[in-house]
């Protein structure tokens, strides 16, 4: 007996808080272009984009991009996230602690609350990448501006270039950090259809609950949430050694946001 689909609500009725479809220039208002800036240096966090071919933002690893970290080589990113903050140099204060092995504030970043919503719904439309060795990811990460405990992250989904085809296969969930009130939990979705064309995933998360889904599809129904603010981080990885063609590619055509209060 096949499980019953359930369908995703409907957007609230009114104006999204944050929405982009990346017409025209980057908006600084809404972007920082660079992962995680904090933990490394301008040169390796800085984002390559372009404008994409019928819309929408094309995020790219370039030949002569430069690793994130010479500690993490291979290992180079190009990212959008929606506010920044750290502590002074040399500490490690900072968002997203996200590993155990010495990152220390190597850029001190002002800051910046651009969207950082608590509870809220997003829905993000993207092509991910068939370009070898790479993946496409959405996060919701704690911002830590208040806490270090809040630190807990809201994967929407992470799909490897290996992993897609005639269905895809994407890891979605929530990971606890640095966060001890939150346990991780993560799992693989399979998606009935190639995630190299256009398809629109959404979270909501609020009130003890996290929802995932695609396609209007709810794909996990996760009983925790992060009740803290959470910055958005959207990026394209190359994972392993530089091979294959360049520039690669994955392309993000709308982000809509709205806060839950």
């Amino acid at each position: 007996m096949s499980t019953p689909i359930e369908k995703l609500p409907p957007p609230p009725d009114r104006e999204p808080d944050l929405d982009d479809d990346f017409t025209g220039t980057l908006s600084p208002h809404r972007w920082v272009p660079h992962y995680l800036p904090h933990w490394t240096t301008p040169e390796r966090s800085a984002a390559r984009y372009a404008p994409a071919d019928g819309g929408g933002i094309a995020l790219r690893i370039e030949e002569d991009q430069l690793d994130w970290r010479p500690e993490d080589a291979p290992l180079r990113v190009s990212n959008l996230q929606t506010g920044t903050y750290s502590g002074p140099l040399g500490s490690r204060r900072g968002t997203h602690r996200h590993r155990e092995d010495g990152l220390v504030v190597r850029t001190e970043t002002p800051q910046r609350l651009l969207w950082a919503p608590t509870a809220g719904r997003v829905d993000i439309t993207v092509t991910a990448s068939r370009d070898e060795g790479c993946m496409l990811a959405a996060w919701l990460v704690g911002t830590e501006h208040t806490a270090e405990a809040d630190a807990g992250e809201i994967c929407v989904f992470e799909i490897d270039t290996a992993a897609v085809g005639a269905t895809t296969v994407a890891r979605s969930g929530v990971k606890a950090h640095g966060d001890p009130r939150m346990t991780t939990d993560m799992a693989e979705v399979t998606l009935p259809f190639d995630a190299s064309a256009p398809h629109t995933w959404t979270v909501l998360w609020g009130d003890g609950e996290t929802v995932i889904g695609c396609e209007g599809v709810v794909l996990r129904r996760i009983p925790q949430a992060p009740g803290y603010p959470l910055f958005l981080m959207i990026d394209l990885f190359e994972i392993g050694p530089p091979g294959g063609h360049y520039p690669k590619t994955a392309t993000v055509h709308r982000v809509r946001g709205w806060q839950f209060l």
